[in-house]
């Protein structure tokens, strides 16, 4: 069978999951409620979906990131708090994992991410540290067969649902602060761990939160990448799992605009003003026109950056240009869609209030639309 067919069959299934496992009423208690329906995530491992970021010696169905995406998209359009934590799993720890992993760590840990579909939690910014991540005052000392943790993190979505925290701290001199870094994964319920829910606008459903470590204890085997990933963090952020994580939320954000414009759509042919609907209005035919066809290029960028990493390409150039355009252009979408909406689009009775409530921060979520400016113009070598 060919991929694009494979893909199709897989878009079809899942349209009818979420048609049944995900209604709208169930997405507003989620969103009102901030509740991450565990039962959902479950019946998704059921359906081997974490398993597309996972190699079929640990259980799963081989990497495909265009599928990743496809299903990143689809349930973002309907529920972050399906599709939130389907990225902690597929992605956070199939992906990870399967790239910087030890082999111990593969062997023990992905057939978790597929037959479990298990949560990482990202443990990466600080109160002081964002895009500056070489800069995190968080620090991992040895003590024997432990390492022990202290500091504090910021921004930590999912961390209560989450198995382990994918902790980056500094683990040497801050001389040279790159290769003085490493990632460890500290278990959500070790002792002397602290969570502190923020009140966030948007992303409801997993909770995100302020995370604190005092004295932690960890196994010395929880260094990502075991022995190899002492010291080495630098080098696992900076490399393929970074390309991806770019282009998994501009699959989110697409997903957001995707469903706002399908409500602007249906509200503009239902809604009557001066004896007609307002899709009959030269202004309404044109903002919607216009959504429509940067929808378009925003879902062919973002699939085309998707099937380059799937050939193994070097990407961190199409990636950035992807999560800078689909994600600003998502949030323009977004808005415009509301302003077809008038007041309702304003009011919680609309779903459009929680699409541009979870739109709002795509240009800011795993690298701001500035550091992405930043990134392009460096990597095409523009003269300083």
């Amino acid at each position: 069978m060919q991929e694009a067919e494979q893909l199709e069959m897989l878009r079809d299934s899942l349209s009818r999951f979420i048609d049944i496992e995900m209604p709208l009423d169930a997405v507003r208690r989620w969103d009102r409620e901030n509740e991450f329906p565990a039962e959902v995530h479950g019946k998704l491992v059921d359906m081997g979906l974490m398993g597309l970021t996972v190699e079929e010696e640990y259980g799963g169905s081989g990497r495909d990131i265009s599928a990743t995406v496809m299903v990143i998209e689809m349930l973002c359009a309907r529920s972050l708090a399906v599709g939130g934590p389907f990225i902690q799993s597929a992605c956070y720890a199939g992906l990870n994992i399967a790239e910087v992993g030890s082999p111990r760590q593969k062997a023990e840990l992905l057939p978790r991410v597929v037959n479990e579909g298990m949560i990482f939690a990202y443990g990466i910014s600080e109160p002081d540290v964002g895009a500056d991540v070489a800069s995190v005052r968080s620090t991992a000392k040895r003590d024997g067969d432990s390492i022990i943790v202290n500091g504090s993190k910021r921004f930590c979505s999912g961390a209560t649902i989450a198995s382990f925290i994918y902790t980056l701290v500094r683990t040497g001199p801050v001389d040279d602060r790159r290769r003085n870094l490493s990632l460890v994964l500290v278990p959500t319920d070790a002792p002397s761990i602290v969570f502190e829910p923020q009140d966030a606008m948007g992303l409801k459903g997993t909770g995100t939160y302020d995370v604190s470590f005092t004295d932690v204890v960890v196994p010395i085997e929880n260094v990502v990448g075991e022995e190899s990933g002492w010291n080495n963090a630098w080098n696992m952020l900076a490399g393929p799992g970074l390309d991806i994580e770019k282009i998994e939320v501009a699959a989110m954000a697409l997903g957001i605009a995707t469903a706002a414009l399908n409500e602007a759509w249906d509200y503009a042919e239902e809604r009557v003003q001066f004896g007609a609907p307002i899709s009959k209005f030269q202004s309404i035919r044109h903002s919607l026109a216009e959504a429509k066809t940067l929808l378009h290029a925003c879902r062919t960028v973002t699939y085309d950056t998707a099937a380059k990493l799937d050939r193994g390409e070097p990407a961190s150039l199409e990636t950035s240009m992807a999560k800078l355009f689909v994600c600003d252009t998502a949030r323009d979408i977004v808005l415009n869609c509301q302003q077809i909406l008038g007041a309702y689009g304003y009011i919680k009775e609309f779903d459009m209030e929680r699409h541009v409530r979870d739109v709002l921060v795509m240009p800011i979520l795993g690298g701001s639309s500035a550091i992405q400016k930043n990134n392009i113009a460096n990597m095409l070598r523009l003269k300083k």
